[in-house]
């Protein structure tokens, strides 16, 4: 199993809405680099769900439970999207000045690729990150 991170700015998209939703096609990734991330998502891969510009923390956790498809909102390009379940709210949020605070994450994607919405992250960050939020399950 592989692991991510997505960002949904809260004003747009909210982990509210994806918990409320249950299952949620993420849809509207308009970089090439971050389309072949969902590309590279397979079903039962988790991601961190991160509130990006307002809150700049990690929320809660996702599953894909449907890998690439065309994304449907597009109206032009070859643009994907997957479908994310909801699994959890991280019971600590994680904010990204925690994150940049610790050198252990200088190589964390969502620090040095900080534009990408849909970025890997490693075994090893995600059982850091979990550890940080207290995140169990």
């Amino acid at each position: 199993m592989a692991h991510w991170l997505v960002k949904s700015e809260p004003d747009a998209f909210s982990w509210d809405q994806q918990v409320a939703n249950r299952t949620e096609a993420w849809t509207g990734v308009r970089n090439f680099t971050a389309r072949n991330n969902l590309r590279a998502m397979r079903r039962g891969d988790r991601a961190f769900f991160y509130h990006s510009n307002t809150g700049k923390e990690i929320v809660g956790i996702v599953e894909v439970v449907r890998e690439a498809y065309p994304d449907p909102t597009a109206e032009g390009g070859d643009w994907s999207c997957v479908d994310m379940r909801a699994v959890g709210p991280m019971p600590r949020p994680v904010t990204l000045a925690a994150l940049k605070a610790d050198p252990r994450f200088a190589e964390l994607a969502l620090i040095r690729l900080s534009r990408l919405s849909v970025v890997p992250v490693s075994d090893a960050h995600w059982a850091l990150i979990c550890a940080l939020g207290q995140w169990t399950g």
